[in-house]
């Protein structure tokens, strides 16, 4: 089981040693911009699955929407303490 810490320090790492053919570094190599549509989609998809879909299916979709805003802070050099300090 991976947990939110967890997967935060992956991403990071995945910036630093960027790995060839992994969706992760081309997501990071991309940008913002490429991240922000992959963001977009997953939270349609939640929303969507919250409406129609079972309780995994909601928790499914929730976790990849996790993972891209991590994605997105990482890219922007944004640490989940400064997250933390505007909850």
């Amino acid at each position: 089981m991976k947990s939110f810490d967890n997967l935060f320090a992956e991403l990071e790492n995945r910036l630093a040693e960027p790995v060839a053919g992994s969706g992760t570094s081309e997501l990071l190599e991309a940008g913002v911009h490429e991240i922000g549509k992959e963001l977009v989609e997953e939270a349609a998809e939640l929303w969507m699955a919250a409406e129609h879909e079972s309780d995994q299916q909601v928790a499914l979709e929730a976790s990849q929407l996790i993972y891209y805003v991590q994605l997105m802070l990482v890219s922007r050099g944004i640490s989940l303490s400064a997250v933390e300090e505007v909850l």
